[in-house]
């Protein structure tokens, strides 16, 4: 939420290096971005729409970081290679429980994901229930402060490109 601030979390790159997400939030403003995965495609077209845009992002002093549940060797897979965006991984769903965006999958949904689109789990219990974050973008200042959240549990529909400018701008404007 606005206001808050993003608790200290290391994920992993998409070579399995840790990155501190503190360290990155001091070298600037930060649009972190917390994704379904590289499997969905709403995901995928957002974070497509967000390159379209990464351009003006970065002149407005601001990096791109996007965390999702996928491996570190699912990321490597992506075609997203920029040096204003880079793709974490979550798959412990650390971040997103922390965030308050992981939900568990009821059975049905679960075995039909894992069934039909290939995608692989983590438990947030260690138990045999599967979690998944909802989809949320937050732009978040040098000291880690929360300024800008959207999130939308219906996956569907996401953050417009413009709405997003906005806020990186009214933070880098701070």
């Amino acid at each position: 939420m606005p206001g808050l601030m993003v608790p200290a979390t290391t994920l992993k790159d998409k070579d399995g290096n840790n990155v501190d997400l503190s360290k990155r939030f001091a070298e600037k403003t930060t649009v972190l971005i917390v994704y379904r995965g590289g499997w969905c495609p709403y995901c995928s077209k957002q974070l497509a729409s967000i390159q379209n845009i990464e351009q003006q992002i970065a002149d407005l002093g601001a990096q791109i970081i996007a965390v999702s549940p996928d491996s570190p060797e699912k990321l490597a897979e992506s075609k997203i290679d920029s040096p204003n965006y880079q793709l974490l991984s979550d798959d412990s769903l650390t971040l997103s429980q922390a965030l308050g965006l992981a939900f568990y999958l009821d059975d049905k949904t679960a075995t039909i994901y894992r069934n039909k689109l290939g995608v692989n789990f983590v438990s947030l219990d260690g138990k045999a229930k599967v979690a998944l974050p909802v989809p949320a973008v937050f732009v978040v200042d040098k000291k880690g402060l929360v300024n800008f959240q959207y999130a939308n549990p219906n996956y569907k529909v996401r953050l417009t490109e413009n709405l997003l400018l906005a806020a990186v701008k009214s933070v880098a404007e701070q």
